[in-house]
């Protein structure tokens, strides 16, 4: 729907701008409201337009190639989204999706044209939009490089899955071995003196059934340990496989420069050698 003049003096890019400004640019620009979920544009997409945020909340992803989600941004008021894409006429590189109803203004290159000539201020501030999104994009980079495959898992562990590390850390330590058949000796030795009057005589049968019930329990407990352990070694051989490559495509990159290098000293060699010959 058109966009009405008092919408811009909430976004902080336009608030400078003066009525007769407004208008140009109401005129050109066009404000969408979008439900809670509801894509606003995806990967792949033709990105002929950006957005500026007016109200609402979006999620700006894109998928890595262990096609996990990564969210890239989450723009607050007045911040561009996919103002790269639309600036060099590329498709868009990640996809964006609004968390709650979300009102966007959608700007082309033709209503950035007509913005910058009325305030040519303007473009700085969206430089230090681009110069955000930019860092945001480093951060992301080195984030992915170095994750920690132990801080991935930690962050995703449920309350359950918590507690069954420590009962699976405990079961299998000294601490338990030894406190269990410290315990079991008492239990059956009191039994013994006790003899007839004991509560579980020879052959002890409700020291059994304990015993069954706790194996009963203890090994799903302890399965599922052994399969966070899984997750964590594979996420590790990923990690290490990505770091494994990359270093694979800095060394290669490397040999070539040398290799250009090596033919502009070979180059240079024979211009120095031509004079004398």
């Amino acid at each position: 729907m058109a966009c009405n003049p008092d919408v811009l003096k909430n976004v902080p890019l336009f608030s400078l701008l003066d009525d007769d400004e407004r208008a140009v640019l109401c005129s050109q620009v066009e404000l969408k409201t979008y439900a809670p979920r509801q894509r606003i544009y995806k990967t792949g997409e033709p990105g002929g337009r950006a957005y500026v945020m007016v109200s609402g909340k979006a999620r700006i992803t894109t998928v890595d190639e262990d096609q996990q989600e990564v969210v890239v941004d989450e723009p607050c008021c007045g911040e561009f989204f996919g103002f790269a894409s639309m600036l060099d006429q590329t498709p868009h590189q990640t996809t964006a999706t609004a968390l709650e109803e979300t009102s966007c203004l959608e700007v082309d290159r033709d209503d950035i044209l007509t913005l910058l000539q009325h305030k040519p201020h303007a473009g700085m501030d969206m430089l230090t939009v681009l110069g955000k999104q930019f860092h945001a994009a480093q951060k992301l980079v080195r984030f992915r490089a170095n994750r920690n495959p132990n801080d991935v898992i930690m962050k995703d562990m449920t309350f359950g899955e918590r507690i069954a590390d420590k009962v699976a850390g405990f079961g299998g330590s000294w601490t338990f071995i030894i406190m269990f058949g410290v315990a079991i000796v008492v239990y059956s030795a009191i039994n013994a003196v006790l003899g007839k009057s004991a509560w579980d005589p020879y052959p002890f049968i409700l020291l059994n059934l304990f015993l069954s019930m706790l194996a009963a329990i203890q090994a799903p407990v302890i399965m599922m340990s052994q399969n966070r352990q899984d997750t964590k070694d594979r996420l590790r051989s990923e990690l290490d496989f990505d770091v494994n490559r990359r270093a694979e495509a800095e060394i290669q990159g490397l040999a070539r420069r040398l290799g250009q290098l090596e033919d502009k000293l070979d180059d240079l060699g024979c211009l120095l050698r031509s004079p004398k010959q």
